[in-house]
């Protein structure tokens, strides 16, 4: 039955389905920022056949040594680049800099079938493409993450082999994530089974776990849902 189950969890056939919704929400809601794009698992024996393919946000760039974090696109084909209109769009604003101090970062958003749950997958580096360590961007981190990390380094953020990669990652760690999901739809469990559920617990998951690493959702994201 397709839905949100009542522990919190999400079925691996309405994950597909709620992605894509999440990314064409992004995409029509603000377009100056990174696009989310569906990514087509890769045909490998060893990978489960539960879910075929991932979200992924790649390119955004960060300023990490200034008081103000900035996110923004950044692209071409040798060294990154970040471009956009000057006006600022919500909490994120889109960055135009060549300066050292710039920390590009690639999210992916993957379904984890022993939760249940979406995590967020990440990593960082630097304009010459060498990869950062947890101690080198955690500067970069929103204050409430990095009281957590000191509190919780291991267990808040770990790095494993990204499932379709097969390189090293870092990731959200998703124990609390289906009590979290669960507490949010509390309130009125009739929404649950609503045609829109999944697409709206995506929704609700990104707008708690982005935020941890300076992905809000914009504001404009929030009107679409809200109109819907």
């Amino acid at each position: 039955m397709s839905g949100v189950a009542g522990d919190g969890t999400l079925a691996p056939s309405d994950f597909r389905v709620a992605a894509v919704a999440f990314a064409e929400r992004w995409k029509s809601a603000v377009s100056a920022l990174p696009p989310w794009s569906w990514i087509p698992r890769p045909t490998h024996p060893w990978l489960s056949n539960e879910v075929d393919g991932y979200l992924a946000l790649e390119n955004a760039c960060l300023l990490g040594s200034s008081e103000e974090k900035s996110v923004g696109c950044c692209g071409g084909s040798e060294e990154p680049n970040c471009s956009g209109d000057d006006e600022p769009v919500d909490d994120a604003t889109l960055v135009q800099s060549s300066r050292d101090d710039v920390h590009y970062y690639d999210f992916h958003i993957i379904y984890d079938s022993s939760y249940r749950v979406p995590v967020l997958y990440f990593r960082a580096y630097c304009g010459d493409g060498r990869t950062l360590l947890l101690n080198e961007f955690e500067g970069d981190l929103p204050a409430d993450s990095s009281e957590a990390l000191v509190k919780s380094k291991w267990t808040f953020i770990t790095q494993e082999e990204h499932p379709y990669l097969n390189r090293p990652w870092y990731k959200l760690h998703p124990c609390g994530t289906s009590e979290c999901i669960k507490l949010l739809f509390q309130s009125d469990a009739s929404i649950r089974t609503t045609s829109g559920a999944a697409e709206l617990y995506l929704l609700s998951w990104f707008s708690v776990v982005g935020r941890l690493v300076g992905l809000g959702i914009p504001y404009e994201m929030m009107k679409c849902e809200n109109n819907t």
